[in-house]
């Protein structure tokens, strides 16, 4: 073990916790508030229901989320410093938006949401709601929009051996931002519409064995159509906006598109897609492939002709350009090839898997129609696909992190430049094995309090929510 490889993995470790949330809260919110707008233009108090419900669900995916990414920024002081020095100028200014514009109002308005059910007018209740999923969203820019500095650096000179940045707009009209925003938003609305399905489909299993009323069982199956009609709709926009931004890679970053391809020679014209294989990666040969003829070419141009630059030609020009040494050490631009590879397919097939359990469902619950309801085997489908957004998610960031290898900003300093000079192997390992068991103890609490919000009754929602009864600021007894 050594310092590089311990703070990666801290780094990794407190990320991908995040980021289990940050999706879940933003595609929550979004979904909770299209169900209170149809509240307020139909009055059916169905929907206020679903609500209320799934907004129990929403206030403890935030406060996770909250809590993980205090912990996540942490990391930029105590492990790489190096990073924060070189990049402060340009980093900060995105982070300070963030938490100064986004952060605030989405704060602000999840407080007045929680805190004035049947306080205000149901048009002014939804508004609260909006806003603070608004704000997610807006909040999700400005961090992306540091990250995609970190993929394809704009706006910015080298002074004294720093990035200073000399163009504000040109970091929000950075092309990599467009891509990237646009997936990781549709992904997030995507899992919103799934965790709405999914878990309902737990609870329409668990109502087979303890009976519920017509209501609760109404309110059920109106959320199952509900989140599978969102799933299906953000899937296909994920899929969209992905598949435009791997032909922008194609020309960006050539690496890592070859890499989550695991093209290692120039390909043929046309090119076949490999579905499955493990990449060789001392030979530089992908062995146990099995291809579609002519597909990567389709894919790539959108005609089945046109062949793709290895991995061995971009790293000729790679070392051409940025040197054999950097800071004295001597560089490797090859990322991990077989994660990328595999990492890639598996967020494509949750995408997909999504749609098509979508389309299914919605097929099965049509009017009049109950087919979904009435087969175990069927809603258990539903119900474990609630997993997989948190998977895709990762590894999703798995090929837009581990595919900038070696470089924390593409082209200007490296993982091994960005490190804190000061920390040890003694302190990065007590300090992982700490944030390991506060995380496993957060997981814990969450599911639990998920499972008890889950139990209740949406038909008798009408209960104060799960903070309420505790700290209402509004109560007539609180001053």
């Amino acid at each position: 073990m050594d310092i590089v490889s311990l703070a990666r993995f801290q780094f990794a470790m407190t990320t991908v916790y995040h980021f289990f949330f940050v999706p879940f809260s933003i595609g929550t919110a979004f979904a909770i508030a299209i169900m209170e707008t149809i509240y307020v233009r139909t009055k059916n108090e169905v929907y206020k229901k679903m609500a209320r419900y799934w907004g129990n669900i929403f206030l403890l995916s935030f406060a996770v989320g909250v809590v993980t990414g205090l912990i996540q920024e942490f990391q930029f002081g105590m492990n790489w410093s190096d990073y924060s020095r070189f990049m402060g100028d340009i980093f900060g200014a995105p982070l300070a938006f963030e938490a100064l514009l986004a952060f605030f109002m989405e704060s602000t308005f999840i407080g007045l949401w929680t805190f004035t059910w049947n306080k205000v007018k149901p048009g002014v209740h939804a508004l609260f709601i909006w806003m603070t999923s608004i704000g997610s969203m807006i909040s999700a820019l400005w961090i992306l929009t540091a990250n995609s500095f970190m993929q394809n650096p704009v706006g910015y000179t080298i002074k004294d051996g720093r990035a200073e940045m000399t163009d504000f707009f040109a970091l929000l009209k950075n092309p990599q931002l467009f891509f990237e925003y646009g997936h990781v938003i549709g992904a997030a609305l995507m899992m919103g519409g799934v965790i709405v399905a999914g878990l309902t489909g737990f609870q329409l299993l668990r109502a087979k064995k303890q009976p519920v009323s017509d209501e609760t069982k109404h309110i059920y199956k109106t959320s199952m159509r509900f989140g599978m009609w969102v799933s299906l709709i953000f899937a296909v926009l994920t899929i969209a906006v992905g598949h435009a931004q791997m032909q922008y890679l194609i020309k960006e970053q050539p690496m890592k598109f070859a890499a989550t391809e695991a093209i290692y020679k120039n390909t043929k014209d046309p090119a076949g897609l490999a579905l499955v294989g493990v990449a060789d990666q001392k030979n530089h040969e992908l062995k146990g492939s099995i291809e579609i003829p002519g597909m990567l070419s389709f894919m790539s141009y959108n005609k089945f002709s046109g062949s793709l630059t290895g991995m061995d030609e971009v790293n000729k020009d790679l070392t051409k350009k940025y040197g054999k040494y950097i800071a004295g050490e001597k560089m490797n631009y090859y990322p991990p090839v077989n994660t990328l590879f595999w990492s890639f397919r598996i967020m494509v097939g949750v995408g997909m898997w999504v749609a098509l359990v979508s389309i299914v469902a919605l097929f099965l619950t049509r009017k009049g129609k109950e087919a979904l309801y009435e087969h175990k085997w069927m809603l258990w489908v539903v119900a474990l696909t609630t997993f997989l957004p948190f998977i895709g998610n990762t590894v999703g960031w798995f090929v837009t992190e581990f595919g900038r290898y070696p470089w924390t900003v593409y082209g200007l300093f490296t993982i091994k430049q960005s490190v804190s000079p000061t920390v040890s192997v003694a302190s990065l390992l007590t300090s992982n094995i700490v944030y390991f068991v506060l995380f496993t103890a957060l997981a814990v609490v969450m599911i639990g309090l998920v499972i008890k919000e889950l139990h209740k009754d949406p038909a008798n929602i009408e209960n104060p929510q799960l903070l309420e009864k505790f700290m209402d600021p509004f109560d007539k007894g609180a001053f």
